[in-house]
């Protein structure tokens, strides 16, 4: 479904990645560890179309994405990919549901139909009578419950996400990663993780493990 095929990038005279190689399959998560330094985040912003490789190639399904014009990968990336980070990134002016529609309203979905669907995510994350509350009235978790509604609003194949749970307490970290695989059986998205969670790198049905840019074992 997702592969990369010879990923190298160099930042600089610091080559980051040496040439990976990898296939991530629809329905599948796995978690990409290693030290800091590894390479983890930038392979992960690549095979997520957010950076672009300088040799080697990701193709999403059959597109390639080398092939596609800007405004086709932008398009690409906003129906087909979802994406979490450790420090949420939601708008701090906008409500949980505005949030979550966002990436739709940028598609040019319509509208009510997007708001429909952001609230049915927030009502299945939890977070239903927090809908109209701004991210300053919430939790980090619940925070971080709107960043996964979000990510999920344009029906992904695939949600990318970083260090997920690096900003959450115990119980909320725990309580994340349940719900990433109650989202894979419910939606049967992909996802790939960046993380250093150790307990969560056990839950994934593989994971990836990063060395000096390289991959260093791909445990199934």
């Amino acid at each position: 479904m997702l592969k990369g095929v010879g990923i190298q990038k160099k930042y600089g005279d610091l080559e980051v990645l040496k040439g990976i190689d990898l296939e991530i399959k629809q329905g599948e998560v796995v978690a990409i560890v290693g030290p800091s330094g590894a390479g983890k985040t930038t392979l992960l912003q690549i095979l997520g179309s957010l950076d672009k490789a300088d040799s080697g190639k990701v193709f999403l399904d059959n597109t390639e994405f080398n092939s596609l014009t800007d405004k086709s990968l932008v398009k690409l990336r906003n129906e087909e990919m979802g994406f979490v980070f450790q420090f949420h990134n939601l708008m701090a002016e906008l409500t949980a549901i505005e949030n979550v529609c966002l990436p739709g309203w940028i598609g040019k979905k319509d509208q009510s139909e997007t708001k429909k669907r952001a609230s049915e995510l927030l009502h299945t994350l939890g977070l239903a009578v927090r809908e109209n509350h701004l991210p300053s009235e919430l939790s980090g978790g619940e925070q971080q419950r709107v960043a996964v509604a979000r990510a999920l609003v344009n029906q992904p194949k695939i949600i990318f996400a970083d260090e997920p749970t690096g900003n959450l307490d115990t119980k909320n970290a725990d309580e994340l990663h349940q719900l990433f695989f109650d989202i894979r059986d419910r939606f049967n998205c992909s996802f790939v993780i960046v993380t250093h969670n150790k307990e969560l790198a056990k839950l994934a049905d593989r994971t990836i493990s990063l060395k000096d840019g390289l991959l260093d074992k791909d445990l199934n």
